[in-house]
């Protein structure tokens, strides 16, 4: 895609990837692929906000030739290292040796730890600002949303908000700004962005919002590193974060399992029923995780105000699918949510212990020592766990 003027003074000059299927290595999954968006401000200084990923560099020294003499690039800033919005910056650092890099302190360990090369750092701390002539450009630190050297800037003039990952989303597409895309289809990148990548910051999400609001700064555009850019009410996405960001739920239950034989998948169908049962209204969600993605279903369960999570016993603990669900949820640190354990065994049966033992570590409420179903269910296991549906209903008072 070619660049495009988003103000008279500031074109976007980043790249977007239609065939990018998994982020962060393989941990995130990215259905709609996604952009990786750099800025250039011109105005009587020139600066140009974050690069591009890795692969793309050469693409876009030579996209950004372009629109601009790279000699005329007085200020490089890099709101964060990580290699997507960093990439690049080697490639255009040898054509520019010299250039001032603006970053936070962290930003400097970051980008020597990933690059070694002693670049011109220039250190920057919340408030400061880098003067461009007609505008400012304002810093705010932003550490952990999503990595410790992570900042926002601010643009005076064109009042507009250069986020960095936070207010972002996995979403390829030309049209690039929120009131011109599917509607449906950015929500869901959106909740799904902040329930994989920011949900273990949340406390800091919430702090750092206030901190900017107390700023009184008029915004009308947030600029994100992935993704559209907000310029329909752009604060819309600033609030849902607010949202997000305190124990957020649904009136939702989403039941997890696998399953060797179907034994623990009778289980889960029969809890399902269960809920159904004590309340028609309640959205329930029932996932064979070894067959779905799994950052799909960590969205669910962030929306959930509960989850069931079933394994078989297999060589004395649980199957590696639903290990994995249990350490990706830890990870994660989801807060005020209640959870219950079940799954056939055969032998020895400890599954049920220890996914109710690591789903508190994970930080779940267990309401339930859970339910074990020897073999292949009987109907008195079906039963128990049609009322254990039916328990966490009365548990979450809906």
């Amino acid at each position: 895609m070619m660049a495009f003027k988003i103000t008279d003074k500031v074109t976007w000059v980043g790249k977007i990837d239609w065939d990018l299927e998994t982020f962060h290595g393989e941990e995130y999954s990215t259905h709609k692929g996604s952009t990786y968006n750099a800025y250039l401000i011109q105005d009587d200084k020139t600066v140009l906000i974050d690069t591009v990923w890795t692969p793309f560099k050469e693409e876009f020294v030579a996209e950004l030739k372009k629109v601009i003499s790279l000699e005329k690039i007085d200020y490089i800033v890099m709101n964060h290292g990580e290699a997507d919005h960093s990439g690049a910056l080697p490639e255009l650092m040898r054509l520019i040796p010299d250039t001032p890099i603006y970053c936070t302190a962290n930003g400097v360990k970051s980008l020597k730890g990933q690059y070694h090369k002693d670049w011109d750092f220039r250190v920057v701390k919340t408030g400061e600002k880098l003067s461009l002539g007609t505008r400012d450009l304002l810093f705010i630190e932003a550490p952990m949303l999503h990595w410790p050297d992570s900042m926002f800037c601010y643009l005076t003039g064109d009042d507009i908000l250069f986020s960095n990952d936070a207010f972002g989303q996995h979403y390829a597409t030309e049209l690039m700004y929120n009131d011109l895309v599917d509607k449906a289809e950015l929500d869901y990148e959106c909740i799904k962005y902040y329930a994989n990548i920011l949900t273990p910051f949340s406390r800091l999400v919430t702090r750092k919002i206030q901190e900017f609001i107390d700023l009184n700064l008029p915004v009308s555009f947030i600029c994100p590193s992935h993704g559209v850019i907000w310029r329909e009410n752009p604060l819309q996405i600033v609030e849902q974060y607010n949202v997000w960001a305190n124990s957020y739920q649904e009136n939702q239950i989403t039941i997890m399992y696998d399953t060797m034989w179907d034994g623990t998948k009778k289980m889960a169908n029969a809890i399902a029923q269960g809920i159904k049962a004590a309340n028609p209204s309640l959205t329930i969600k029932l996932y064979h995780i070894a067959n779905r993605d799994r950052n799909d279903v960590l969205t669910e369960v962030f929306k959930s105000k509960a989850i069931f999570l079933g394994s078989p016993t297999v060589n004395r603990t649980i199957l590696s699918t639903v290990a994995a669900m249990i350490e990706a949820m830890k990870g994660l640190g989801f807060t005020n949510k209640k959870a219950a354990a079940f799954g056939t065994y055969g032998w020895s049966g400890e599954a049920i212990k220890v996914i109710s033992a690591r789903l508190e570590d994970a930080g779940f409420e267990v309401i339930n020592p859970g339910i074990r179903g020897l073999y292949n269910p009987d109907e008195g296991v079906i039963e128990q766990c049609y009322a254990l549906g039916e328990e966490m209903v009365r548990a979450i008072n809906l």
